[in-house]
């Protein structure tokens, strides 16, 4: 069994300009090794969690654990040094090269007057290698198609060398082919160097074949939670995105495969 990672204990989260609570006592454990998939409808506060999860966001109550240390009282140092977040569609105001960018990956572990320590070339090699961004360092990120782009802030977040990878949404605006690539990246980095994945994703199907635990929420609320095979039916599908679906099994991937009926065919 592998031990807890990070903890969301009687989670409250909200907006600063919200008037309400978003995620409202919501418990979720994230053990070491994972990958955990938030799917669920708009607004149903799965971004919102991520954010808390990765202390974007305070909460107005309750609390996140990380490695069982409240992440509240740690230093913004440590905590950088064992979580990276990717928001969704990140921007930068001014044109960097994708080296540039990769680099700046690494400032939670600079040392004095900026200089990077040792052993900030080779997180970055290795980074630039493992999302297959090396032949791009020179160029601008300007200049990047949307699955190159996503390879880039992905490559940026590893050099980091995180122990844990948040990422919000990060097959938005990719088309099929590079969705699938950049969850095949994902996969390989939580097989091959044991990163504790969690993230954000629309599709149901993808989030089922690409994860070990799925947590649905609606309104706010942790609906279920469990391996895809396990949550994943149509009264699940009903319940947390008001759809009517038929599961089946995919027949490649042998995970929940839903299949939505919509009025056409009802």
């Amino acid at each position: 069994m592998n031990k807890r990672y990070i903890e969301a204990q009687s989670l409250d989260a909200a907006y600063p300009t919200s008037d309400g609570l978003v995620l409202q006592g919501l418990e979720l454990t994230v053990a070491e090794g994972e990958i955990v998939a938030l799917v669920g409808p708009n607004g149903s506060g799965k971004s919102t969690l991520l954010r808390a999860l990765g202390r974007i966001l305070k909460p107005k109550g309750g609390a996140v654990m990380l490695e069982g240390s409240s992440l509240a009282g740690l230093p913004t140092r440590d905590v950088a040094q064992k979580l990276a977040l990717l928001p969704q569609g990140p921007t930068l105001s001014n044109d960097l090269t994708v080296a540039e960018l990769v680099w700046m990956g690494r400032s939670p572990h600079q040392g004095w007057f900026g200089l990077p320590n040792a052993g900030a070339r080779d997180a970055v090699d290795w980074a630039a290698r493992e999302t297959s961004v090396t032949p791009l360092l020179q160029r601008n990120v300007s200049d990047l198609s949307g699955g190159e782009r996503q390879r880039v802030w992905l490559a940026m977040a590893l050099a980091q060398q995180p122990r844990l990878l948040l990422l919000d949404e990060p097959t938005t605006f990719l088309d099929l082919a590079h969705q699938l690539e950049l969850l095949d990246l994902v996969h390989y980095l939580n097989a091959e160097h044991g990163l504790t994945v969690v993230m954000v994703l629309h599709d149901l199907n993808l989030a089922g074949r690409y994860a070990d635990h799925l947590v649905a929420l609606r309104d706010g609320r942790l609906v279920a939670h469990g391996s895809p095979t396990e949550i994943v039916t149509p009264t699940l599908v009903r319940d947390v995105f008001g759809l009517e679906a038929h599961v089946i099994e995919d027949p490649v991937s042998h995970t929940p495969l839903v299949i939505p009926l919509g009025r056409r065919h009802h």
